[in-house]
């Protein structure tokens, strides 16, 4: 049965309150003597630079041109999809996805509650109405369970999904197989949203590529970055070429400017494309060293009591974009808001994991299943106790030894 939350929930608020803590610094490190310590800055090396030049070069500084159609390609052919459109952002690729598998008024849109808004705002965009699922502990992503007790009260309210958004969260696939199979059993198509798991692996298959449409995002803080873009992959080349005509303000075959769709102005541009390029070679290697960090914390850490890092699902690799944690102030005896303000007090960035959506004052009103009817919302708990570290690959080790440092003063009292 779905719940709609009373609007006094404590966790609602927008703002976290601190509570007194003994082990916050009363004189903070002055600021201007080191640079900020960034949660996932870009890490731009010199192959980028490269592809844009040879845009300026050729002048192909337009909204399309070679380095968007090579960028399509070659990242449809490292996560083995037939086809790839190159958008302005992973947003931009959810609404066409959402678009192209039919979403209107009136529709419904299953999409997971752990999740920037991003993956939400493109349902109401097409006018359908979101309905939120919980997480599960095992992955911090989309609980099956839940999944299935919506799917059951949606059939007997005669109101099937029109779609499901899966998120990939923090660099880790959801447990696709049993989802699919649940959706697939309903007809319900799945988009897989994969703006934060690009490079990581389930059964096998590159995140994103197990539903009937993959979106990845190249934000500033992404993996891998363009410094804002998106594509949009998919086995269903003649559904991708009609996301690409909507994506080109849906311009008709013609000497003059004709339209007879509605379009959008979501293509990359030719230079971006570039940077994107340069970004996908060394993707790998951006893996490589996200993990590497993620391991240094948890040997840091990780044994603390209190401490539980997000879990790594056996099914497959996660690229640990960001370091997520959770800190149980009943057992580490400092909460998350504490250790969040020991950090910026140092100049260095951290954040909670994502507010739920059927927290947000904007979807409160939204039907949400919990993983565990009987048991507290495993989204809320991860908010509530959640935490992200400093996790870019070009962090280097003195200055996670710093943030390492500050952690294990503030736990130890």
């Amino acid at each position: 049965m779905a719940i709609q939350l009373d609007n006094q929930h404590p966790l609602h608020s927008s703002t976290v309150t601190r509570e007194p803590n003994q082990s916050a610094p009363t004189e903070p490190r002055p600021q201007g003597i080191r640079s900020r310590i960034l949660l996932s800055p870009p890490h731009i090396g010199a192959e980028e630079q490269n592809f844009v030049r040879e845009a300026f070069e050729t002048n192909w500084i337009a909204p399309l041109g070679p380095n968007v159609d090579a960028f399509e390609a070659e990242l449809a052919g490292y996560v083995g999809t037939q086809g790839a459109v190159a958008l302005s952002s992973g947003t931009a690729a959810i609404h066409q996805a959402l678009r192209l598998l039919g979403v209107g008024p009136g529709d419904r849109v299953l999409c997971s509650s752990l999740t920037f808004v991003a993956s939400v705002n493109p349902i109401v965009y097409q006018g359908a109405e979101p309905v939120l699922i919980d997480s599960d502990e095992a992955t911090w992503n989309m609980s099956p369970a839940a999944l299935e007790r919506a799917l059951s009260d949606m059939k007997r309210e005669g109101r099937l999904p029109k779609a499901a958004i899966i998120v990939n969260l923090y660099g880790q696939s959801a447990d696709m197989l049993p989802l699919l199979a649940l959706l697939d059993a309903y007809g319900v198509p799945v988009v897989e949203d994969a703006a934060e798991s690009l490079g990581a692996t389930c059964e096998g298959r590159a995140s994103g590529t197990l539903g009937r449409f993959g979106v990845y995002s190249f934000n500033g803080n992404k993996i891998i970055t363009t410094s804002g873009g998106g594509m949009l992959v998919s086995n269903d080349t003649e559904a991708l070429e009609k996301a690409r005509f909507w994506a080109t303000q849906a311009r008709d075959a013609a000497p003059h400017y004709e339209h007879s769709e509605l379009g959008y102005n979501y293509r990359l541009s030719n230079i971006l494309a570039g940077v994107g390029r340069g970004q996908l070679r060394v993707l790998d290697e951006r893996v490589n060293a996200r993990r590497a960090v993620f391991e240094r914390y948890e040997r840091a850490i990780g044994g603390i009591e209190g401490v539980a890092f997000m879990p790594e699902a056996p099914y497959g690799r996660s690229t640990r974009w960001l370091t997520a944690l959770t800190v149980d102030s009943a057992k580490a005896g400092v909460s998350t808001q504490d250790l969040i303000a020991r950090l910026s007090a140092e100049n260095i960035e951290s954040r909670p994991v994502w507010k739920p959506m059927h927290l947000q004052p904007l979807y409160r009103h939204c039907d949400y299943y919990p993983h565990d009817e009987e048991a507290p919302s495993v989204s809320e708990r991860l908010f509530a106790q959640g935490l992200c570290l400093p996790s870019g690959s070009s962090l280097t080790q003195q200055d996670q030894n710093l943030v390492i440092d500050i952690l294990m003063d503030a736990l130890k009292k």
